[in-house]
This record gives C-alpha cells, sequence and structure tokens, in this order.
C-alpha cells in the first residue's frame, strides 16, 4: 500500500500486488469484516490475483531485481523519484550545495587536497551563520525539520514501531534530537497512537522531540509551522541551502518550508535518525551521528532495530480490538467537530463572510446546453516555463506571506498572518487558490530574467503577480496562454493545478510534453493542451510575453489529437507559423470542452435525466 500510493510519480495509475495470506492477516489484524476478509479471497482466487506456489501470470514484460542490491535509501531534494542511497547521500547533497552556488566540485577538490581530507569539502564550499542568542551555528546541510508525517509510511505499523524503537535505543543512550531541528509526529490514524502508547513507544519518541501534533496532513503539505525567529534569520540572511526530512511522499520545490530549499523524503525509522544527526553532510552509513553525554561516538547501527523486534512487537501491541474499538465512532468526531454550529436544511448556504468556504463561480451564468470549441484568437501569454513544472509549482499547497496576492485578500478581511494557515487548508475558497495560482515561492518564469516566484509581465509590460496580471488581461477580454517544458504539470496530481489555470482565464497551455493525470485534468476544466511539433520548443520562439497567440482549427469538427496551426505575432508586427499537435486526446475529451469542462457535462447530463 505504501508503494501503490506513490504510483501517480512513477508514471502509473495505481500500482498492484497480488493477494496472498499475509494481504487476509493485515485485514484480520486492522478490523475488517470477517465476511469482507471472505470475500476478498474468494474473488482474488476466482480473478486470478491470489499468490500461492502455483502464481504464474502472463505480463506483457518483467524485470528481475536481485534483492542483494537493494539499501536503504531517501529521495531529494526537490522531486520523490530522485533516489540517493543513504551511503551516498552526504555526497549527493555536496552536489546540491555546489549547483546551487555555482562551484566546480573537481577543481575545489583539487585545491583542497594540499589542505586536508576532501571529506571534509561540503563544510568548505558551503556556508555557515551563527543563529543569533543561540550556542550552535548552521550551515548548508543543517536539517531544521524533521517529521514523522502523511498517510504513505503512518499506515505501516513496521515503521512506525520500528522508529519508536530507534527513539528508545537513543533515549537510553542519552541522545536527542539536535537543538535546531524542528521535530513533530503527525500519523494519519488514531490507532497509531494506541499501538505506541501500549508499546510504550510514544514516550520515547516524545523524549528525543517526535511529540504527537494531530493526525493527518501536516509537514508533507506545508503545515510544519514556522521555524524559530533566530533560525529563520539565519537561513535567509545568509542565503543558507536548510534541509528537511520526512516520512511523506511529496518534497516538491517551495512545498515543505519557504525557508528550506532541499526536502528529502525518508522512512520514519531514518527520520528519527537525522533529527539526530542534525546535518545533511553526515554519511547516516558509516559516519558517528551524535556523542553520549560522556563523549562516546553513536553510529546508526548503535540504534537500529532488528526485523524480529520490529515484528514481535508488532504482532504484540498491533491488534484487531484496537482498531475495531477507535473506528466504531469515527464519524462522530470530537468535542470540537459536535461543537460547530450548524443551520440544518439539504443544501449549503455559502456564508459571504467564509475566508474557508467560497461558492466558486464554475457554473455562472450556464446555459442548458453545450456550446462550442473556439479558435484562440490574440491570446496573451501569462508565463513561459520551463522543464519539469509541477502541479506544486502551478498550485502550491503551503504557507504564504502577507505582501502575496492569497495574502492581501486575507488580511482585507481580517485574518491575522498567524491565522493564513497553508493554501491546501483553504483550497475551498477559489479567490485564495486564483491568487495561489502559479505563485510557488521556487517558479521561474523566462519571460523575465533570474526572478523567482509568481510574477509577470503584465499587459503593460510591467512586472507583477501573476493573479493582477490575469485580472487586467480579464479587465481587457484578452485570453491567455501558458509555455512550458517536458513533463508539465508533472508531480501529484492535484486538481487545483487545473481549476486555477482555468480561472485565471488561460485557454491554452503549450508544451513539449504533459504528465497524463495532469493533462486530462486541464481538458476537464476547459483547457485545452497542445504539444510543439517538429522538434521545436518554446526556446525557438525567442518568447519575451509581449507576443499574441492565435490558435486555429479548434471550430468545427475538430478530431482527438490533430495538427493545428499556431501564429506568433511579435511586438513588432513579424509573425512565426507553427504546427501544434492537440492533445484533446479522446472523443469525450472533445465532448468535455464544448461543454466548458467535465463538471458542466456532467451537471447538464444530470438534468436532462
Amino acid at each position: 500500500a505504501t508503494i501503490a500510493n506513490m504510483a501517480p510519480e512513477y508514471g502509473a495509475t495505481c500500482g498492484f500486488f497480488p493477494v496472498d495470506d499475509e494481504t487476509l492477516r493485515y485485514l484480520e489484524q486492522t478490523g475488517r469484516d470477517k465476511d469482507r476478509i471472505a470475500l476478498v479471497e474468494a474473488y482474488a482466487k476466482e480473478n486470478g490475483m491470489w499468490r500461492d506456489a502455483d502464481y504464474a501470470p502472463v505480463y506483457s514484460s518483467t524485470l528481475e531485481l536481485d534483492m542483494n542490491t537493494i539499501v536503504p535509501a531517501i529521495s531529494g531534494p526537490k522531486r520523490p523519484q530522485d533516489y540517493v542511497a543513504l551511503t551516498n547521500a552526504a555526497d549527493a547533497f555536496e552536489g546540491v550545495v555546489a549547483d546551487y552556488r555555482g562551484i566546480d566540485i573537481s577543481s575545489e577538490a583539487k585545491n583542497m587536497a594540499a589542505e586536508g581530507p576532501i571529506a571534509t569539502k561540503s563544510v568548505t564550499i558551503g556556508k555557515t551563520a551563527k543563529v543569533e542568542g543561540e550556542d550552535y551555528e548552521l550551515r548548508d546541510g543543517s536539517v531544521v525539520i524533521a517529521s514523522i508525517t502523511s498517510c504513505t509510511n503512518t499506515s505501516n505499523p513496521y515503521v512506525l514501531i520500528g522508529a519508536g524503537l530507534v527513539a528508545r535505543k537513543a533515549r537510553e543512550l542519552g541522545l536527542n534530537r539536535k537543538p535546531w531541528v524542528k521535530t513533530s509526529l503527525a500519523p494519519g490514524s488514531q490507532v497509531v497512537s494506541e499501538y505506541l502508547e501500549a508499546a510504550g513507544l510514544q514516550e520515547d519518541l516524545d523524549a528525543v522531540g517526535f511529540n504527537l501534533v494531530g493526525y493527518g496532513c501536516t509537514t508533507c503539505i506545508g503545515n510544519s509551522g514556522p521555524l524559530q525567529p533566530e533560525i529563520s534569520k539565519a537561513i535567509n540572511d545568509n542565503d543558507l541551502i536548510a534541509t528537511s526530512v520526512l516520512s511523506g511522499n511529496r518534497n516538491f520545490e517551495g512545498r515543505i518550508s519557504p525557508d528550506v530549499r532541499a526536502n528529502y523524503l525518508a522512512s520514519p525509522p531514518l527520520v528519527v535518525a537525522y533529527a539526530l544527526a542534525g546535518d545533511m553532510n553526515i554519511d547516516l552509513s558509516s559516519d558517528p551521528i551524535a556523542q553520549t553525554p560522556d563523549g562516546k561516538d553513536v553510529y546508526l547501527k548503535d540504534i537500529w532495530p532488528s526485523d524480529k523486534e520490529i515484528a514481535d512487537l508488532v504482532e504484540k501491541v498491533v491488534t484487531r480490538e484496537k482498531f475495531i474499538e477507535k473506528y466504531a465512532d469515527v464519524f462522530k468526531g470530537d468535542e470540537k467537530w459536535q461543537g460547530v454550529e450548524v443551520e440544518g436544511g439539504e443544501t449549503y448556504d455559502w456564508p459571504p463572510q467564509s475566508t474557508y468556504i467560497q461558492n466558486p463561480p464554475y457554473f455562472k451564468g450556464m446555459s442548458p446546453e453545450a456550446g462550442t470549441i473556439s479558435n484562440i484568437k490574440d491570446a496573451g501569454i501569462l508565463a513561459v516555463l520551463g522543464d519539469f513544472v509541477t502541479t506544486d509549482h502551478i498550485s502550491p499547497a503551503g504557507s504564504f506571506k502577507p505582501d502575496t496576492p492569497a495574502g492581501k485578500y486575507l488580511v482585507e478581511r481580517q485574518v491575522a498572518p498567524k491565522d493564513f494557515n497553508s493554501y491546501g487548508s483553504r483550497r475551498g475558497n477559489h479567490e485564495v487558490m486564483m491568487r495561489g495560482t502559479f505563485a510557488n515561492i521556487r517558479i521561474k518564469n523566462e519571460m523575465l530574467d533570474g526572478v523567482e516566484g509568481g510574477y509577470t509581465k503584465g499587459p503593460d509590460g510591467e512586472q507583477t503577480s501573476i493573479f493582477d496580471a490575469a485580472m487586467a488581461y480579464e479587465k481587457a477580454g484578452k485570453p491567455l496562454v501558458i509555455f512550458g517544458g517536458e513533463q508539465y504539470g508533472a508531480g501529484s496530481s492535484r486538481d487545483w493545478a487545473a481549476k486555477g489555470t482555468n480561472l485565471l482565464g488561460v485557454k491554452a497551455v503549450i508544451a513539449e510534453s504533459f504528465e497524463r493525470i495532469h493533462r486530462s485534468n486541464l481538458v476537464g476544466f476547459g483547457v485545452i493542451p497542445f504539444e510543439f511539433t517538429e522538434g521545436q520548443t518554446r526556446k525557438d520562439l525567442n518568447l519575451t510575453g509581449e507576443e499574441e497567440v492565435s490558435i486555429e482549427g479548434l471550430e468545427g469538427e475538430i478530431k482527438p489529437q490533430s495538427i493545428v496551426p499556431c501564429t506568433i505575432t511579435y511586438k513588432d508586427g513579424s509573425t512565426k507559423e507553427i504546427k501544434l499537435k492537440s492533445r484533446i486526446d479522446t472523443a469525450v475529451e472533445i465532448e468535455y470542452l464544448k461543454n466548458g469542462g467535465v463538471l458542466h457535462y456532467v451537471l447538464r447530463n444530470l438534468a436532462k435525466a
């Protein structure tokens, strides 16, 4: 289940593992109904999904993997698929520092060869900074956030018990998290607390800083909360490459914390180990990760539990009864939920004063009948983006500041910055989410020279926020397009990346290639994806953002994946003709676009029925 949860990142719709006795044991252990477990077994056996000695499915292609080659690993610093073997993590981070600082490591190594061991060159090529009022320094690679979080890993009791045992062994040796590391525990289920308490492990986790902060998405979606102000100041004043280590499944740029540039995904036990080490420059596989109070070096092997220790404790404390008890009244909610005042009635009344939930404008002015697909004429360019622009670049999930368009919107409604929460938490309010679209702090619009963040050129040619430019174009009655590179829309398939694009008035996205789910989502919200043809890219067009874009061939009987003409008109009046491949891939997607999107398509069909 943990691996299958990552399916969007490795390109599949889902990951399937054959059902076996261990699957049934898990269902039994987690409180599933006996009849349901019997049904799962019967269904799996009847449909060739049951794994036993005779299991021999026929696949179109197979690969073999030597399990002896599998080593502990983390992934980062900014994509879930960036595999880093633990034995290579410190060296790989050195490369991250070198890339960011523009340093040629090979020449640096030559310069240092005469000075001392090359193993220390991370410190040399990186920066350090004193933290005001504290007796320690931070440096490039200092781990400032370590969090056991996300439904991905915390649904697996073996890794949670493993993390607790690492904490226990560390506590017994007198170790603690480094003082600059912000630690937290946020499992996806209250049952986790039950079995950690039963094993006595929550006390051990608390002792090294992993206190329970809640259940559900926290650090993994940008809800880690602010760092200590002095730490934040040291990082930003000195442009340090601070790091986070979390057990989540997403680590895209700008997602975890605005103060943290490099984010690594790790198993919960490794998260605890990195909190104890406090530094990405340390090779956890061979270097001491900490010292005992009397100065003795402690290595990872000294605090790592055996598989048997973990399995024995899981068998003892993760019981069917705990799951049944916790989920018996799961929909009842706690006192706060019970205390929410409600009006009653069958439909929601959309209170206008709410800054969390607003009635979205998708259906405003909607007619009973579908329309037609129109050509795009004289569109402005909202942004020119590079390769691997993720859905987190397009619609960030994390926190935002008062001087952003979303922040200004909330301040105008008397919401204090400390109560902003995050984009992810306010996704029920399109006004916040529109202002957050293309507002990731790390996104780079190639129309602007080296500028990071959600900025572009407005209709007057001056730099402004993406949101303000889009509203100015809308006021002028001008449609918009986006240009992108390879794998546009990669990452987790967040619906707001498509919704926000639509609400900003973007009619088309022109890229070299698309992540398949985001392509589908764009069509579902009435935005047409196009791909360059004949080996062309955005770089061949010399775009400054002051051009106009017209796309013909969309009216009438357009077919899936049609090649259509596109004209770029430059500021000096010259034009360039290119051919684009429509990524309207199926006949039903043509119907979606005629309706203005999949929501309209479904609503009209419901009305007719």
